[in-house]
């Protein structure tokens, strides 16, 4: 389990009282809503401008529009993250995925291994894809959109499963960076 003693981050973690009044409304709602609060948003709260950024931007991709379920989405995080060995990433977002998909084994299946997961054809050449944005990006080509779009995924759909890729390839890095500590909550959430 997480040692609540240690520090969250290698970086200076300021108390949630000193944030500014938009971003400890961020930090107090999302409190609300998971009983604590995730150490990403404290581990943010150094850079308040990035904190402003970055979950702006996680927001439209995570809960915004979009043909791809809010659960592939998470599959999509999961996959990126153990590309990166991101502990808080696949942490966080294995409990995420587990709640989503009231499946209290898929996320740990991706976690470790997506290609041997219990996966659709559709949902493994999504995290294909994804893992070919976090590894090869400069080798995608006609004939992966082609694959994709012979799944049912659209143009849209195809931006997005990139953007969450991308996206996470950053979160991972600063993640990693910052040695970020996810919370023991996030271990036995969406379990039973």
């Amino acid at each position: 389990m997480a040692d609540d003693k240690k520090p969250i981050s290698r970086f200076p973690v300021p108390p949630a009282e000193t944030l500014p009044e938009d971003i400890r409304r961020i930090v107090d709602a999302n409190t609300a809503k998971a009983g604590f609060t995730p150490n990403v948003f404290l581990a943010y709260g150094y850079k308040p401008e990035h904190f402003r950024a970055f979950f702006q931007y996680y927001d439209a991709l995570m809960k915004g529009p979009s043909g791809l379920s809010r659960a592939e989405r998470e599959m999509i995080v999961l996959a990126v993250s153990r590309i990166n060995a991101c502990t808080y990433c696949t942490i966080a977002h294995g409990a995420a995925l587990r709640i989503l998909s009231r499946d209290p084994h898929l996320a740990d299946q991706i976690s470790a291994n997506y290609r041997v997961a219990d996966l659709t054809p559709r949902q493994r050449a999504m995290l294909d894809f994804a893992v070919k944005v976090t590894e090869r990006s400069a080798e995608i080509d006609q004939a992966d959109f082609e694959s994709l779009r012979a799944q049912g995924f659209s143009d849209s759909d195809i931006w997005d499963i990139g953007a969450v890729a991308a996206f996470f390839n950053l979160s991972n890095r600063m993640a990693n960076l910052a040695d970020m500590k996810p919370n023991a909550e996030f271990y036995t959430m969406g379990r039973e």
